[in-house]
């Protein structure tokens, strides 16, 4: 146990419970199906798939609002709305993304709590309980209505920003397709991650370290959602995000990596773009597209912007910015990976003033940011990769760079 960290005692009964899940625990999982109306096999294999330890046929666990979603559910797949392939995959990506919500949600009340209770009585169990059975009710009755409230806002929103475009232009689109791969999307697929962020951890505390990712998380979603794009998924130190127009994600990588290097609160970051095809499922993108994308992060230089040809032939031509062919890049299931550096249109330009500028006043090479990626000295670089923008990163050390 960590010594720094005060132990905390064991939560009396305080009707939390009970008032979170609508009632008392009573029936067993057989008693759920019989009620619902609904197969025993179905109740156990959804009850896993949401991401809850199995419950043994005997075991009293379940209460009335258990056995009402559980007929909720069944009517879904029995309308047809959702297909029962699909059902267990459904339930185990609702599972997943709200237990990180109720996660979060729960150590919001533990750090309000722990506030109410002052450092000089935090090892006081008598006060501890106290002040469980005087401000808990307070918050289930005040704070957990306003809560499903706002989750209940946030997620119309969310399904009326993605309804026009899913249910106009893309429906249209997939009913017209002969070819199952033409109801694709094309889109470009973006990761920016922060460089140095292993050896980051070890020097941070946790304070600095929470204060850097909620700032990178901060930015990203800002940059993401103004240039009309979606976060996919935040992976620690690393965004992944989708948008339609390539020129939108060029921005966003652009306004990141510039508000890293201006403001200094971040560490350096660098990108990976590609478009093409992508497939989506449940919230996730799958295909080639993520993972050339995935790939091209791992070998773009801090501060740079690495793209696909498919990016390339996209933002070929436009004013604002220039592309800078690269050696092929060697990386994991990919020999040679046409790739090319994507800077603002004159940076060749100021990088050459700032260069100059350095060797007149005696400081040698500019950060590594600021040089080109063909430069041959970078920090953090690797000739083994065969590209002359590698960095030091696997290209498999990320959950999507695998796929």
């Amino acid at each position: 146990m960590d010594p720094d960290k005060p132990e905390i005692p064991e939560v009396p009964d305080t009707g939390v419970e009970e008032a979170l899940l609508g009632g008392e625990r009573k029936y067993t999982r057989v008693q759920v199906a019989e009620r619902a109306g609904v197969p025993l096999e179905r109740v156990h294999r959804l009850w896993r798939a949401l991401g809850f330890a199995a419950a043994g046929d005997d075991d009293v666990v379940f209460t009335d609002a258990d056995v009402e979603a559980a007929r909720i559910g069944w009517e879904l797949v029995s309308s047809g709305l959702i297909d029962q392939d699909l059902d267990a995959a459904v339930t185990r990506a609702l599972g997943h993304y709200l237990s990180r919500l109720a996660e979060w949600q729960i150590q919001v009340v533990q750090d309000f709590l722990l506030k109410q209770l002052g450092d000089g009585n935090r090892g006081d169990e008598e006060e501890v309980a106290k002040l469980l059975e005087t401000a808990l009710p307070v918050i289930l009755e005040t704070a957990l209505p306003t809560i499903e409230r706002l989750q209940t806002y946030v997620w119309r929103r969310h399904l009326a920003a993605f309804a026009d475009r899913a249910l106009a232009v893309e429906l249209t689109q997939a009913a017209q397709a002969t070819d199952p791969e033409d109801a694709e999307r094309s889109q470009v697929i973006g990761f920016v991650d922060m460089v140095g962020y292993t050896r980051l951890t070890r020097q941070s505390d946790e304070h600095e370290l929470i204060a850097i990712l909620e700032g990178f998380e901060m930015a990203a979603t800002d940059a993401v959602s103004e240039h009309g794009g979606r976060i996919v998924k935040m992976i620690g130190d690393e965004v992944l995000f989708a948008v339609d127009d390539p020129a939108a994600a060029a921005e966003i990588a652009f306004t990141l990596g510039e508000l890293a290097e201006q403001e200094g609160k971040l560490p350096q970051l660098r990108a990976g773009l590609a478009y093409g095809r992508v497939l989506h499922r449940l919230g996730d993108v799958y295909g080639e597209v993520v993972n050339i994308a995935a790939r091209l992060t791992s070998v773009a230089r801090p501060g740079t912007i690495v793209v696909d040809a498919g990016m390339a032939g996209q933002l070929r031509g436009v004013p604002a910015y220039d592309l800078r062919s690269l050696r092929p890049a060697s990386v994991r299931g990919y020999s040679k990976l046409k790739c090319y550096a994507l800077r603002r249109a004159g940076q060749d330009g100021r990088d050459r003033e700032d260069r100059d500028r350095h060797h007149r006043d005696g400081r040698g090479y500019p950060p590594s940011s600021s040089r080109s990626p063909g430069s041959s000295r970078s920090s953090g670089s690797s000739r083994s990769s065969g590209s002359p923008a590698a960095g030091s990163r696997s290209s498999h050390s990320r959950g999507h760079r695998g796929r």
